[in-house]
């Protein structure tokens, strides 16, 4: 389908973060047949990564399939995994997406929202690079930790 493929380096610093090692985990998750035992990190996180010209190649407009929606979802518990990690309480992430690929997603802490994202055009669904992604994971977090810290007794519930 490609002929532009992602240049993920092995020794990538993303793949050894613990975002980075969480994403693993999760795509490990959700591989039922295996697939993934042999891969290494960095295949694991090459569909991930949508350079400019793999961006271009895809349609603007189209349906997300599954494995697509998969991605969405490890990306969005990967973070969920974090925020509890970091702060001792359940992290809830919930998709919510029509077949076109237009909805939401929010992670919730106790009745407390600590992250609320509008997605739309999940079909093109990832990031110019790992640095990037992690980036936008961080903010994600940071974000999500001050809410829980700002609101403790909500998050709490």
């Amino acid at each position: 389908m490609s002929t532009a493929v992602a240049d993920i380096s092995e020794t990538d610093p993303v793949l050894t973060t613990d975002f980075g090692v969480e994403m693993v985990r999760q795509m490990r998750a959700i591989d039922s047949y295996g697939t993934y035992d042999t891969w290494s990190t960095a295949q694991i996180l090459e569909p991930f990564v949508l350079t400019k010209e793999k961006k271009r190649e895809i349609p603007i407009i189209g349906d997300p399939d599954e494995i697509v929606l998969a991605r969405v979802k490890v990306f969005y518990n990967a973070i969920a995994s974090l925020i509890e990690k970091e702060c001792g309480l359940m992290a809830v992430p919930l998709l919510n997406l029509t077949h076109e690929g237009f909805g939401r997603a929010l992670i919730t802490v106790g009745k407390l929202v600590v992250m609320d994202r509008t997605l739309r055009d999940v079909h093109r669904f990832g990031f110019p690079s790992l640095s990037k992604m992690k980036d936008e994971a961080d903010k994600v977090l940071s974000v999500a930790l001050n809410l829980i810290g700002d609101y403790p007794k909500v998050a709490g519930l």
